[in-house]
């Protein structure tokens, strides 16, 4: 299953916080801050969903992730590349270094980290 975008960024805020009251997290966003009523409407999808989890103390609720941030975009990065460019890593990785404008060194960069998993390997 997956988050929304509005979902994704108050996700965001929460991985940040590792836990948070709903006070918390309104005052994470920039302003525009959005309406109390709707971050409570997307914790209560992220809740259903399960990728959050929360602890009640009295009316409150102190809400934590159960998804850890690199496995969520971990997963979503390998269903880009299973849907977009026909399960293949090198379909994926000649676009992403052609198409994003990578510098010199920031392409040396992926060569060391790349190298460097061919070794582990």
């Amino acid at each position: 299953m997956q988050l929304s975008k509005t979902e994704e960024d108050l996700m965001n805020h929460l991985w940040k916080l590792e836990k948070a009251f709903m006070k918390d997290l309104l005052e994470a966003y920039p302003e525009p801050k959005p309406a109390n009523t709707t971050v409570a409407t997307l914790l209560k999808r992220m809740t259903d969903k399960g990728f959050i989890a929360y602890t009640l103390f009295g009316n409150s609720r102190e809400y934590y992730p159960l998804v850890k941030k690199k496995d969520y975009f971990s997963k979503h990065v390998n269903g880009l590349i299973k849907n977009f460019f026909d399960n293949s890593s090198s379909q994926f990785a000649s676009f992403f270094t052609k198409e994003t404008n990578l510098s010199k060194k920031e392409l040396e960069d992926l060569r060391s980290i790349i190298d460097q998993e061919i070794k582990n390997k």
